[in-house]
């Protein structure tokens, strides 16, 4: 066994000594600029695709019928792109970045077309786990593109552009979907991503070069590969259904979990003896690998949480209409951007504990807040406080993954990268996932109190068979108008008060966040 294990040593050594030659890193100023250019309307096309389809699916689902297959088309898209995040990740540190680009951004646009042209809601479902099989690809390979084309001093500049991106794609996003369905078809939300995608393909194929070392040979680690998309498949099927279409105590959330479990143990065993594994379980030894993903993890657990749930609180317990939902939703997005891009300037200088703090505190200050919302609030307060949360998530996201990447060698930058986003991804799907076992139970409750009450027969009885067919008519403004007072209250306050669970799980994930950004180092760039 001796033998064996010095050998592979041995042959680990000389696959890293065995690096092609690499261009210069100091490109032409306008080759970059093309460069980021091309990897940013990448990560354009994945912002929006999520984004724009939201405004889309009661039109959609109006045309397919299937209506219990609503939610999947979120969840496959949700589900192939968490999936293909780190395997993008390690493949980009094995092979040329561009290649894999042009393959992710043709999967992206093939699965677009084949969705434009979806004949019913199955159609549209497997073409959407191929969108997020693409999504997933350039999600990685953006960030690895803008830090492999960035010098050290300006990495931290450049990724913060990426930032500005979301915070784009979260105002056009829902607009562009409305106008497109009132004024064109909803098939166009998905072939508009031709032209872009096929711009971004030509800029990532005739500009991206090369700049970082990667092995003459090369190791597929397959059984790793399956494992980790095991682990990861089972483990966000059991948030994404448990507490909604199935108990959390019901055999096939059971049974989910402790197929995560074995998986998880699998791939700890397969990673230990992999000659190049998909995710080196040696990193997580590493301080600022190790810490830098718990407080992406916990902060997304918080944020997430709130983009989830606050727009039912909006509307729902405020009454407001889906106009001034987005608003208040937009200021969280709004902040995030910001937080980013002044972060971008000034990251260098401050180093990375100090703004990571900040950030934490920002994000404990706005989820404390929420906490003393009532039906009473007004949507400037709510704009304000999640401004502030959006602005700490900034702070945090972006001072994470340059710890991340810095934590580790430049020839694994790919697996730094995309740890850091997959981190992001699981903590929002557990988050979502917990929160929304409390939300309901709550609403469950307090409609089942009204049905089975008095207070039923003061209800008109087409409207009460509407409410019992599809118990989200109650979020609806134009329903609760119709609704007697009393009604209102109940409902208002059961939604109030199961958000309030939300409020209080955000703000404990805060102040762990904040337990984590504590522990960072507080280095600084110095340029050599």
């Amino acid at each position: 066994m001796t033998r064996y294990r010095t050998q592979n040593q041995i042959e680990k050594e000389t696959d890293r000594i065995k690096i092609s030659t690499i261009p210069d890193r100091n490109l032409d100023p306008a080759k970059r600029a093309y460069i980021i250019a091309a990897a940013l309307l990448a990560l354009f096309l994945g912002a929006m695709d999520a984004l724009i389809v939201s405004a889309a699916m009661p039109t959609i689902v109006a045309e397919l019928g299937s209506m219990h297959l609503y939610s999947w088309v979120y969840s496959v898209y949700f589900l192939a792109r968490a999936v293909s995040l780190p395997i993008f990740g390690k493949l980009a540190d094995l092979y040329k970045t561009r290649t894999l680009f042009i393959v992710s951004i043709a999967i992206f646009i093939i699965a677009s077309v084949f969705a434009g042209l979806s004949p019913n809601m199955t159609c549209l479902i497997v073409a959407r786990v191929f969108q997020g099989i693409g999504a997933g690809g350039n999600f990685a390979l953006v960030y690895i593109a803008l830090s492999d084309v960035s010098p050290p001093e300006r990495r931290v500049k450049t990724l913060s552009l990426a930032s500005s991106i979301w915070g784009i794609a979260s105002i056009l996003g829902p607009t562009l979907g409305g106008f497109i369905v009132t004024y064109f078809s909803w098939r166009w939300i998905f072939f508009i991503n031709v032209p872009l995608g096929l711009l971004s393909l030509a800029g990532i194929t005739f500009y991206l070069i090369e700049t970082r070392s990667k092995k003459e040979k090369v190791y597929l680690d397959l059984p790793g590969v399956v494992l980790l998309s095991v682990f990861i498949l089972s483990l966000l099927m059991a948030f994404l259904l448990g507490g909604r279409t199935y108990e959390w105590h019901s055999i096939p959330i059971i049974s989910l979990a402790i197929m995560s479990v074995l998986a998880a143990g699998g791939f700890y065993y397969v990673e230990k003896r992999a000659r190049e594994p998909i995710l080196s379980l040696r990193f997580f030894e590493i301080k600022g690998f190790r810490i830098g993903n718990g407080a992406v993890f916990l902060s997304s657990f918080s944020i997430f949480s709130l983009f989830a749930f606050a727009p039912l609180y909006i509307q729902g317990a405020l009454g407001k209409s889906p106009m001034m939902v987005g608003a208040g939703m937009l200021s969280l997005s709004l902040g995030w951007s910001i937080g980013s891009l002044v972060l971008g300037q000034i990251l260098n200088i401050w180093g990375h504990r100090a703004p990571a703090l900040v950030g934490s505190f920002c994000l404990v200050l706005g989820c404390g807040a929420c906490l003393f919302f009532t039906t009473q609030t007004s949507m400037v307060t709510i704009f304000l406080i999640f401004l502030v949360i959006g602005i700490g998530m900034g702070f945090v996201t972006l001072t994470t993954l340059v710890v991340v990447q810095n934590s580790i060698d430049i020839s694994d930058l790919g697996v730094a990268t995309t740890s850091h986003q997959f981190a992001r991804t699981m903590g929002g799907t557990v988050g979502i996932g917990i929160c929304g076992s409390f939300v309901i139970s709550k609403i469950a409750q307090a409609t089942g109190a009204i049905f089975h009450s008095g207070l039923a027969e003061t209800i008109p009885q087409p409207l009460l068979s509407s409410i019992k067919a599809n118990i989200e008519n109650l979020f609806l403004p134009e329903v609760q108008t119709l609704l007697p007072d009393e009604v209102q209250t109940i409902l208002q306050e059961a939604i109030v008060n199961g958000v309030s669970m939300v409020f209080w799980i955000a703000l404990a994930t805060s102040l762990l966040c904040l337990g984590f950004c504590s522990l960072l180092d507080g280095g600084k760039y110095t340029k050599p």
